[in-house]
């Protein structure tokens, strides 16, 4: 798909992008979930959905997976962070509008998305919570993109806390581009060449 097209489709589903994002941000505020802190967790939902906006036309296949990809992005950590279960969050979709088929898949990816249990960050992103990323269409490309969003706010930030995520990513950086890479044939499980141009360029500033 090109941007344009991309874009258009966007566009098409304006009124219906816009309810997913307020409801997003209406289940996050409801747990009193922040992110760095003090910020609205919806400032992190956003900043993962405007990366996934800006490359997504790399990888989107069909119009129809717009909703689904939108729907992903805003809603990646509800099962683990806002306490909705699977099933919560296939019935969420539908009633913001997604068919039967785009709630299964927006319902799949953020399924894919949510770590695994554990008592370390090694634990909770296992191997198996990275096999499931890699076979989940487009579930590469929106953890590509909460990668994004949460890397470009730690290299602008100033407080240590920012500093050590930095250097956390960069040490990742590695495994984790290995771990979800599926090499697979299928388009919609690709990491956008200049999303991952994005990555290294922050990295390496």
């Amino acid at each position: 798909m090109t941007r344009e097209e991309f874009e258009n489709c966007v566009a098409a589903c304006g009124p219906q992008i816009e309810a997913i994002r307020q409801a997003a941000h209406h289940l996050h505020e409801s747990v009193n979930q922040h992110y760095d802190g003090t910020k609205p967790y919806g400032f992190h939902l956003d900043m993962v959905a405007e990366a996934m906006l800006r490359h997504a036309h790399a990888v989107c296949q069909r119009r129809e997976d717009v909703p689904a990809l939108c729907f992903g992005a805003w809603f990646h950590d509800s099962i683990e962070d806002a306490r909705l279960t699977y099933n919560d969050v296939r019935r969420e979709a539908t009633r913001l509008g997604l068919d039967a088929a785009q709630a299964e898949m927006a319902a799949e990816i953020v399924y894919a998305l949510t770590n695994e249990k554990g008592r370390t960050r090694e634990e909770r992103a296992n191997d198996r919570y990275y096999a499931g990323i890699r076979t989940t269409p487009y579930a590469p490309l929106l953890k590509l993109a909460d990668r994004l969003a949460n890397l470009s706010y730690s290299c602008r930030g100033s407080n240590a806390d920012n500093r050590h995520m930095k250097e956390v990513y960069l040490r990742e950086l590695p495994h984790f581009l290995h771990a979800i890479d599926a090499h697979a044939t299928d388009p919609r499980l690709a990491l956008p060449r200049e999303m991952l141009e994005e990555i290294n360029a922050l990295l390496t500033t």
